[in-house]
């Protein structure tokens, strides 16, 4: 009988070799540094960045590895950052309690939001997680508990001894609250939890019928992914020190369901690459206008053929195509892209090296 030379344990062990601890310490080097060497309001893009591959990260727990498909993330974004924000204002509650009570509060939503979806699949799923969504953010927004449409203004915060005040500091902490993340969600996927969820997305009535309990697991993905969108949404709130209802609409979810399709259903740097292209281009996609040839060409087009009201969501229409093209072309997005570039450089570097090889007349 032929045995493996892995065994389980190796399976889940966090990083196979020295090579990956070398990757993950040259991976910390970059993003201590990345705020010492850019400007300021580039420190900020980084933060929305790193806000959205938290979400993202949740988003593949629920989409990528259980197939469940939501459209109501958005909700749960704004229960962790109003939840945050009260808890800091009306209790007094320090910032780095009040977070993770946040994610909590977050999870007990998703876990009930989980409970009906049980009997619904597909479009039926989507709907009621857009009703969902839908729902939240009209509540807030005709509440005086949540400053109605007028928002609420984020309170000063601190950890320990150390201000979070400037960009800069929100970076260490909202990255570092990433990379903490990332590394759970990792760990999550190999475990017996991760691996329910994927025998589910694959196919539910054959993981029932091997001892998977579809209903706990299903509802268990909900209160996770929730959980993740909720610390984020705490962290969105203490990042622009301002939040309201306009802010948690339905197009940000349907941005959160793009971003794990185009980055790579299933795959957790494939979650993280797509985070980062979409929240790069939420927030940046008015700067269209600004380009030096481009911006005046693309209002010309819109004058003559368009209305220039609609300019500024030109940013949408090439997120939309980007998707289509990177779908297109490679069904596992950007992750896909990703590995088959790896194997075309190792292809060339392997019939580089026989080409160096002697021929077998050579002496």
């Amino acid at each position: 009988m032929i045995q493996s030379s892995r065994d389980h344990y190796a399976d889940i062990r966090l990083f196979s070799g020295r090579g990956s601890w070398l990757k993950l310490a040259l991976l910390l080097v970059v993003l201590v540094s990345l705020p010492l060497v850019l400007p300021g309001y580039r420190v900020f893009t980084l933060n929305y960045m790193a806000v959205f591959v938290i979400v993202g990260l949740g988003m593949n727990v629920l989409v990528g590895d259980t197939g469940q498909i939501s459209l109501g993330h958005a909700g749960f974004l704004a229960i962790g950052a109003y939840t945050t924000v009260l808890l800091m204002t009306r209790l007094g509650m320090p910032f780095p309690f009040a977070l993770p009570i946040a994610g909590c509060v977050s999870a007990l939503f998703g876990f009930l939001l989980g409970l009906p979806a049980l009997r619904l699949a597909g479009p039926y799923l989507a709907i009621a997680t857009l009703g969902f969504g839908l729902a939240i953010t009209q509540i807030i927004a005709h509440s005086a508990l949540f400053g109605g449409h007028m928002g609420l203004v984020v309170p000063d915060a601190t950890l320990g001894p150390f201000s979070l005040s400037g960009d800069v500091s929100k970076y260490y902490l909202i990255v570092g609250v990433a990379v903490v993340l990332a590394l759970g969600v990792r760990n999550l996927s190999v475990t017996r939890v991760g691996r329910a969820f994927r025998a589910i997305r694959d196919n539910e009535i054959a993981a029932a019928t091997m001892g998977v309990d579809v209903a706990y697991y299903k509802t268990l993905s909900f209160a996770v992914s929730a959980a993740l969108t909720g610390v984020a949404g705490g962290l969105l709130a203490l990042m622009t020190g301002f939040i309201s209802p306009g802010v948690f609409t339905f197009t940000l979810s349907l941005m959160f369901l793009a971003m794990v399709v185009f980055g790579g259903l299933g795959s957790i740097p494939g979650a993280i690459l797509g985070s980062i292209v979409m929240g790069y281009l939420n927030l940046e996609m008015d700067a269209f206008q600004e380009l030096p040839v481009l911006g005046r060409a693309l209002e010309d087009f819109s004058e003559r053929f368009m209305s220039t009201v609609g300019l500024p969501n030109f940013g949408w229409v090439v997120t939309g195509m980007l998707i289509v093209f990177t779908i297109l072309l490679e069904p596992q997005g950007l992750y896909g892209l990703w590995i088959r570039a790896l194997k075309a450089i190792k292809r060339s570097k392997s019939a580089d090296a026989n080409s160096s090889l002697p021929g077998p007349g050579a002496n």
